[in-house]
């Protein structure tokens, strides 16, 4: 059975906040946690998200798994660095502040072992994504090149828009 592992260092979140939402998609299908996290209102839930899709791509890309076939077997968040800061109080004392950060580890795992995906298939769908991509992107080059930027140049005095009399009678001195 493989196991496919992500991580993310020193999250701005203390791990307490992380851990009560990762605890909520820990066990559950990758699709669902996704749709879970992505709807989710909370500040962690889009670094957790990310962090999903992270590993979610690995496992698909190094090790050709399929995607409806993981779930999250273990979400595990500990504490990261302190920063440490002081807050000013009365009669000139200070107070310590510890601004806390989180390391999150994410474990993928499969739910029935050993299935995997054809790696030949995902190159030639690939390599034809590449080649219609290359060809939009030489049309749209074409016709950037077909239209250019027209210079408009005035000859002459520029003048500042007033008359003589409002010039003259003018509140403030220029």
């Amino acid at each position: 059975m493989a196991i496919v592992k992500a991580q993310l260092n020193g999250l701005r979140i203390a791990p307490r906040k992380v851990r009560a939402v990762a605890n909520l998609v820990k066990g559950k299908g990758v699709a669902e946690a996704a749709s879970q996290l992505e709807f989710y209102v909370r500040r962690t839930s889009p670094a957790l998200l990310k962090l999903l899709n992270s590993a979610i791509a690995n496992a698909e890309n190094t090790y050709h798994m399929v995607k409806d076939n993981l779930y999250i077997k273990d979400f595990i968040v500990d504490e990261g660095v302190k920063l440490k800061r002081f807050k000013p109080k009365g009669f000139g004392r200070a107070a310590p502040i510890q601004k806390k950060t989180s390391l999150i580890k994410i474990v993928l795992a499969e739910r029935v072992a050993g299935m995997k995906r054809s790696p030949s298939a995902d190159g030639e769908k690939a390599a034809t994504k590449e080649r219609e991509h290359v060809h939009d992107h030489e049309h749209v080059e074409e016709k950037a090149k077909d239209k250019k930027p027209e210079l408009k140049t005035e000859i002459g005095k520029k003048s500042s828009g007033l008359s003589f009399a409002k010039r003259i009678f003018r509140r403030k001195q220029v």
